[in-house]
């Protein structure tokens, strides 16, 4: 009953949201354009709910010649100066409100992962699409980056197994205070790899126990 009042509630918080934001989202545009000249969306491809793949929009943060750059340059290195910016405050995050309205992302559920995790989930752990996406949840008040993997799933199935407005509303507020913290706000492709790595391992421990 909840998840379809729920998706009202996307509904109309993400159409006042964006109308709210419309300026300065075109003011980035624009800042990110001038910058470099590169593109002002990044896409890319994420898993959501019952496992359908789709995109996810975010305003570009990142240089323009980041394959090319990618082994002289740090990651902090790689990010532009409008990007440091919108990272700081999380309005690159701005562009997921035309996920909410296509119906790919909620505000608030397990953050949509690239693919390539999915390849190592039990069962259980794919419980986690269960439900939509969010642009926060659980896990990012819990810790962010700075818990490992498997505490991400843990905080996601529990999220998924007590989904009701009055969590939803104190992760709200939770993601409002946390919003402008730096701490573990952000995982590098290094990270990325490193969890996928961890869930390989453990899905191969427990295949080999099994035989």
């Amino acid at each position: 009953m909840y998840t379809k009042f729920k998706r009202l509630i996307d509904l109309i918080l993400a159409i006042i949201l964006l109308t709210i934001f419309a300026i300065p989202m075109v003011v980035i545009s624009i800042c990110i354009k001038l910058e470099d000249g590169g593109p002002i969306i990044y896409k890319s491809r994420r898993m959501g709910k019952k496992l359908k793949e789709f995109n996810t929009y975010k305003f570009r943060s990142m240089k323009t010649q980041r394959q090319e750059l990618h082994s002289q340059l740090s990651h902090e290195e790689m990010v532009t100066k409008v990007g440091k910016f919108i990272r700081r405050t999380s309005l690159d995050e701005l562009p997921q409100l035309f996920n909410i309205l296509k119906g790919e992302m909620s505000f608030i559920g397990p953050r949509p992962w690239i693919p390539e995790y999915y390849v190592w989930f039990n069962d259980e752990q794919k419980r986690r699409t269960d439900v939509l996406p969010g642009i926060s949840g659980l896990a990012q008040v819990k810790g962010r980056n700075g818990i490992d993997i498997f505490q991400k799933l843990d905080y996601d199935l529990q999220y998924v197994n007590n989904i009701s407005f009055k969590q939803d509303i104190k992760i709200l507020f939770e993601t409002v205070l946390t919003v402008f913290s730096k701490t573990n706000a952000e995982i590098t492709e290094n990270g990325i790899k490193e969890e996928i790595r961890e869930l390989k391992e453990s899905s191969e421990e427990l295949i080999s126990k099994a035989g």
